[in-house]
């Protein structure tokens, strides 16, 4: 169940090779472009217009990096390409447009963010999306059905699960326990068979992407590598690192 030698041949930029102080903003077109130029594996997260379209967006609200607030979900992809990002010309892409623009020069490690509601349609549009696409491509989540769903409609793409050790902090509060557990020591591994698991880098070692990595044979990214001591730990107890902040 082991990803592709690709995935792990070079490092993967974060939401692209983004740095606000040059007024390249991540998930955008420039952080694409400064992680192709690099050579750099890409990392983006994808979210759901309310059409139906997977765009390229990190939060599930607008707000934190746009001049525009609200729910991604319940704006259209053509609303959404109309915002501005603040101090910036950038606009968002859709997935479609990020494929068009990378043309399969380096991989891309696509995270698909979840609302937790069993809502599958942002999977079947990354995979209709996907089928017309030469370049390497892997798709992820934390979310254990999101990868269900990918290895059910997009069997012929790797996939992996998004991991840390706990998920009691305060990030997913909004969830019941009983979802919070069942992202627990990747114990939906079994049903959703993946190819790789990227796990926080801050939590390894740990039992469970130990087991991943040497008895299943899944690659192990560490995520999000920014200090020397958080590059240290993943080149002792991972493949590859999924890194921001600087240019390795």
């Amino acid at each position: 169940m082991r990803a592709p030698d690709w995935l792990t041949a070079r490092p993967v930029a974060h939401r692209g090779l983004h740095d606000i102080s040059r007024g390249i903003v991540e998930n955008m077109p420039g952080a694409v472009q400064a992680a192709i130029a690099g050579n750099f594996a890409i990392e983006v997260d994808i979210q759901l217009s309310s059409d139906g379209e997977a765009m390229i967006h990190h939060d599930h609200a607008l707000g934190r990096l746009t001049e525009a607030a609200g729910e991604v979900v319940e704006k259209t992809a053509a609303e959404l390409k109309a915002i501005r990002f603040k101090d910036t010309d950038e606009r968002m892409m859709s997935l479609s447009d990020l494929c068009t623009m990378v043309a399969g020069r380096v991989p891309l490690v696509i995270e698909v963010k979840s609302h937790f509601g069993g809502d599958r349609k942002l999977v079947k549009r990354m995979a209709e999306v996907l089928a017309s696409y030469a370049g390497p491509a892997v798709g992820m989540s934390f979310d254990p059905d999101q990868v269900l769903a990918l290895r059910e409609l997009l069997p012929s793409r790797p996939r992996g699960i998004v991991a840390q050790r706990s998920y009691e902090d305060e990030y997913w509060a909004y969830l019941t326990q009983a979802q919070r557990d069942s992202m627990l020591y990747l114990r939906h591994g079994f049903q959703t068979q993946p190819h790789f698991v990227a796990f926080k880098v801050d939590h390894l070692p740990a039992p469970a992407p130990w087991i991943a990595r040497n008895v299943f044979g899944c690659a192990l990214l560490g995520w999000t590598v920014r200090t020397p001591e958080q590059r240290t730990r993943v080149r002792q107890y991972a493949d590859q690192m999924i890194f921001e902040g600087f240019v390795p």
